[in-house]
């Protein structure tokens, strides 16, 4: 949004005209088709239990603190 509104400024122009104009060139396209997004394979634990070899409880308790902090930033 504020890459848009910062177009907008340089151009001269409101954020909803360079909104309006955006959404006419997308619905006047015709029927262009959007990029193809592929298909990531993630790899997985063929090893029973809950943990992947090689992870400890301390490390999944890490990734969940490093991503509560992340999730705490996106709210500022």
């Amino acid at each position: 949004m504020a890459r848009a509104k910062r177009k907008a400024a340089a151009e001269g122009r409101t954020l909803t005209a360079l909104i309006e104009e955006s959404l006419r060139a997308a619905v006047d396209s015709g029927g262009a088709k959007p990029a193809t997004r592929r298909d990531v394979v993630l790899p997985v634990s063929k090893a029973k239990g809950w943990l992947r070899p090689g992870l400890t409880m301390a490390d999944v308790e890490e990734m969940d603190d490093v991503e509560y902090i992340e999730r705490l930033r996106h709210l500022k």
